[in-house]
């Protein structure tokens, strides 16, 4: 929902990042105006918006038509015009710092002086920007990640002088524009993520350059032994390696000469057609998962959480920030101060200290924040306490996930599956910890469950299918533990779906009890595309849901059904607009939490196990369960409850 202190946005710059950001801004419901200096640019802006809005609702992913949004999106090449009645500016120039400082200081005079002036750089300092102006205190960053139509973080920045309420109301205005907000309390070089994600591609470059690892040989170790989502030398061919070879020579920094000698050749990866790899004449990354034995994944690893011991230690963020900075904003597949907790801070210290005692190069020093917290021997989860606090788990033990979001509320276990940066992918350990709670919470505070995914696009589009590499075959015949722990818990659990529910996502969904989506949603098997079935019970669930037909269509095509074609052929329970969505969920959950806890379990386990008996066999099952409720104080509850026309209370005696 808007915010209700802002209601235009002064978008300046129609290029790639400045018409994603005003084609965000619009579909939030802002009025939007889109400047730039030429009349082409703005067109070549707003019908690059036309398109992708387009795309958007052919994919069922706007909650309007595409055409409504345009219409609250102006465009114009006079600055004064455009910000004139604006409380938000937003500069998307390119990363030239006079021609910010000059867009800046013409700001000051055409603006409302209670607007909030941001610029979208990545590299240059906000302070910087903002002392071409005499109030300074109105300046911040407001870092979009490319393309800002897909990408979920937004790092929110102080300059020097950037005032509390000036980075509030632009931490609350992308929170209201669906996005995810970190803040970035000082204006360091690189902010949060390119921080980290500097030693992420450097240190295999330096590694290369020294003789100690090949190219292939890294990208595959990154990739396939520790999980991102691409190796070093891949993620510099498609940023451009001259980007980084600049970043480096503004900072100051050595450049390794492997790096270096590319930038030289004029080989800058993908959009020259080569770089580290061939993009012309090859097939551009071609590491295969074996060829990472060697690689020394702690030497890079090392680096990025001393990175994040600065970040953290200098006040410029919090451990918590850092974490969602680079899962959503490079897809890492956790935190890195999550990941360093896990390694050990004391083994990524002797790391460190090794390095640098090898060498004599300084990049290995440790900060002096890393030595604290291993003095203080705060060295991760198995201490207790690391970058983050771990402790026992607290009293229910639902603190204690990476990659799930679990509490009780008001009778209610709340899950979230808590991978947004891989649309909430089902990896063997988010399984696993979902078949761990599922096992062990207690219910007898608890009346239901609910299941929904994190972020604003999927409830899970899916297995991740990077785990298959290491899979063996006999590894993947047993049936998933975790969707049948869900299907046989003793409380009613309700997937609630907005986005993709997609090939093991749906087959979660099936195996919870009721369903209920967003008409935005969609659902699909697409195992057969990779030449797969479902295998975690999803051909047999779809076809007791959906009867032969349906099921068989969805398998076999693997195409996607839309939520209002999955809710007529019985897949969901109810499908219906997202601003109707929260209550319609809260209409089920209070229904559940105020039902009999013993008759609920009891009609599960009759239902769940009646379809696969005979008719006969159903009744008796049917009949016992009818008889073992009889001489509960529930049942008693109710009839008084009935006669004296009053709501029961039950309390699952």
């Amino acid at each position: 929902m808007p915010d209700d202190t802002i209601d235009r946005v002064a978008v300046l710059g129609a290029g790639n990042m400045g018409h994603g950001i005003a084609e965000v801004a619009a579909m939030a419901g802002y009025n939007v105006v889109l400047r730039d200096i030429e009349p082409e640019y703005v067109a070549d802006g707003y019908e690059s918006i036309r398109w992708s809005l387009e795309k958007l609702a052919e994919r069922d992913r706007l909650d309007e038509p595409a055409d409504a949004v345009l219409e609250r999106i102006e465009t114009t090449t006079d600055l004064a015009d455009a910000v004139a009645d604006a409380e938000l500016v937003i500069e998307a120039a390119p990363e030239n710092l006079e021609l910010k400082r000059e867009l800046f200081a013409d700001l000051e005079r055409f603006a409302d002086e209670d607007a909030l002036l941001a610029t979208n750089t990545s590299s240059l300092p906000i302070t910087d920007v903002a002392a071409a102006v005499d109030s300074p205190e109105r300046v911040l960053g407001l870092h979009f990640f490319n393309p800002p139509v897909k990408m979920d973080l937004v790092e929110v920045i102080y300059g020097a002088e950037t005032s509390d309420e000036v980075a509030e109301a632009g931490h609350d205005w992308v929170e209201s524009i669906g996005k995810t907000p970190i803040y970035v309390r000082k204006d360091v070089r690189g902010f949060v993520v390119n921080t980290i994600v500097g030693p992420f591609v450097g240190e295999p470059a330096w590694m290369v350059s020294e003789g100690d690892a090949e190219i292939r040989q890294a990208d595959a170790a990154m990739v396939h032994e520790r999980g991102y989502p691409m190796g070093p030398f891949e993620l510099a061919d498609l940023t451009g390696i001259d980007v980084g070879y600049h970043v480096r020579k503004e900072a100051g920094d050595d450049v390794p000469p492997v790096m270096a000698e590319k930038v030289e050749a004029e080989e800058l990866g993908k959009k020259t057609g080569t770089g580290f790899y061939d993009y012309e004449d090859g097939a551009g990354p071609d590491y295969e998962p074996d060829q990472g034995e060697g690689f020394d994944t702690l030497q890079v690893e090392a680096r990025m959480i001393n990175r994040a011991a600065s970040l953290v230690g200098e006040d410029v963020a919090t451990p918590e920030a850092i974490d969602t900075g680079v899962r959503l904003g490079l897809g890492f597949p956790e935190g890195i101060c999550r990941r360093g907790d896990r390694l050990g801070l004391d083994r990524v210290l002797q790391k460190l200290e090794t390095e640098l005692e090898a060498t004599g190069d300084d990049r290995f020093e440790p900060h002096p924040y890393l030595r604290e917290l291993v003095t203080e021997r705060k060295t991760g989860e198995d201490a207790g306490a690391g970058f983050h606090e771990y402790g026992d788990g607290g009293d229910d033990g639902l603190d204690s996930y990476r990659y799930l979001n679990a509490a009780i509320e008001d009778g209610v276990l709340e899950v979230e599956l808590d991978r947004p940066e891989r649309m909430n992918a089902l990896s063997t350990a988010l399984l696993d910890e979902i078949d761990d709670l599922f096992s062990t919470v207690g219910t007898d505070e608890l009346r239901c469950v609910t299941i929904e995914g994190a972020g604003d696009r999927a409830f899970s589009a899916g297995a991740d299918i990077g785990g298959f590499d290491s899979l063996e075959p006999t590894d993947a015949m047993d049936v998933t533990p975790a969707f049948e722990t869900v299907n046989e818990f003793p409380r009613p659990v309700i997937a609630t779906v907005d986005g993709y529910c997609l090939g093991a996502g749906l087959e979660l969904a099936l195996a919870c009890d009721l369903r209920i989506a967003t008409k935005r949603s969609s659902f699909g098997a697409p195992e057969i595309g990779l030449g797969l079935i479902p295998g975690g019970g999803g051909t047999q669930r779809l076809l007791r849901v959906l009867g032969e037909t349906r099921a068989k269509e969805l398998v076999f095509r693997g195409n996607h059904i839309d939520a209002e074609r999955a809710e007529a052929w019985g897949l969901v329970n109810r499908a219906v607009d997202r601003e109707a969505f929260d209550d319609l969920v809260a209409a089920f959950v209070d229904d559940l939490r105020e039902g009999p806890p013993l008759g609920l379990e009891v009609a599960k386990k009759v239902l769940n196990r009646g379809e696969d008996a005979s008719l006969e066999a159903a009744l008796t099952m049917e009949s016992q369960g009818f008889g073992l409720l009889l001489g509960t104080e529930d049942v008693r509850e109710g009839t008084a409850a009935f006669a004296a026309d009053r709501e029961p209370e039950f309390e699952g005696r």
